[in-house]
């Protein structure tokens, strides 16, 4: 009997089928455990978006302990029945407004000690919220929430006839903004490393995930501060690598002529009062 005869390009063929048919499979293995990863990191940046969003650490300090000497711990109710913990200076200067100072997202109050002593040392008044779900407040942090909170501290300084000046540092930016939309009395609005939205720093920081669908506090200042009616100052450090420079930019672009924009050369994310943040607030305090 005669043996068919197969040729090099038959065999050729019959060589390179397994190797297709293997290449194939790893492919779609890799697709597949890919697929698999992308869903995971999706879903525990969903699930824990708070807790990088809202970073509190420590134990909060009294005040006299850190230097505060002249400072009040009140226990301030808000309408949902949380209590947070604020620290209180009255005025000392005839005359002088309160500055309702937003901190970051990290930390607890008392990291914030040294400018919140240049604010006293001025004679300005203060009022200083540690944020609910933060050291010494209970509850939890939101969007919703700490913008409720802060319209609430700002209606409690004007029914006791104070004059106000909102301050938010890096996060707190997002709320001071938000009550400045809703108060347009206050005197001014100080915007330390703002964002234009936290959504917007995620996307740049995460570009491969749909961050607008997944993040539920998008804290979106950009939305907000064109229809702020009060005197913005905006301050940005140039080396800012946290917030890049440009949030401040787009966000001064948008305010038109009621904003101030001090880019701070060399200044970075949390070094701008020691750049002179705070004397150039006073010296553009609007004239009474």
């Amino acid at each position: 009997m005669t043996q068919p005869h197969t040729t090099d390009n038959e065999q050729q063929i019959q060589t390179d089928q397994p190797s297709r048919s293997w290449l194939k499979r790893a492919l779609i293995s890799v697709v597949a455990v890919g697929g698999v990863a992308y869903v995971a990191a999706a879903g525990y940046m969903y699930l824990n978006q708070r807790s990088l969003l809202f970073k509190p650490s420590g134990v909060l300090p009294e005040p006299q302990a850190v230097g505060l000497a002249d400072a009040t711990v009140l226990k301030v109710p808000m309408s949902d029945g949380v209590e947070l913990t604020t620290w209180s200076v009255p005025a000392s200067a005839e005359g002088a407004p309160t500055v309702l100072f937003f901190h970051g997202q990290s930390g607890n109050l008392g990291d914030r000690v040294q400018r919140l002593e240049e604010i006293v040392d001025s004679g300005f008044g203060l009022l200083a919220p540690s944020y609910r779900g933060y050291p010494g407040s209970p509850g939890e942090p939101s969007e919703q929430a700490l913008i409720s909170d802060g319209v609430e501290l700002f209606d409690l300084l004007e029914t006791q006839g104070e004059t106000v000046i909102l301050h938010g540092q890096s996060l707190g930016t997002g709320i001071a903004t938000a009550v400045a939309e809703q108060r347009p009395e206050a005197e001014l609005l100080v915007l330390e490393a703002p964002f234009t939205a936290t959504v917007d720093v995620a996307a740049e920081r995460y570009p491969w995930l749909p961050v607008s669908a997944l993040m539920k506090d998008h804290f979106a200042t950009r939305d907000l501060i064109d229809d702020v009616e009060v005197p913005i100052l905006i301050f940005h450090g140039s080396e800012d690598e946290t917030v890049p420079p440009h949030h401040s930019k787009k966000l001064a672009e948008l305010s038109g002529a009621k904003a101030q924009l001090f880019m701070i050369p060399g200044g970075t994310h949390n070094d701008l009062w020691s750049h002179g943040l705070w004397q150039e607030v006073r010296q553009n305090l609007p004239a009474n």
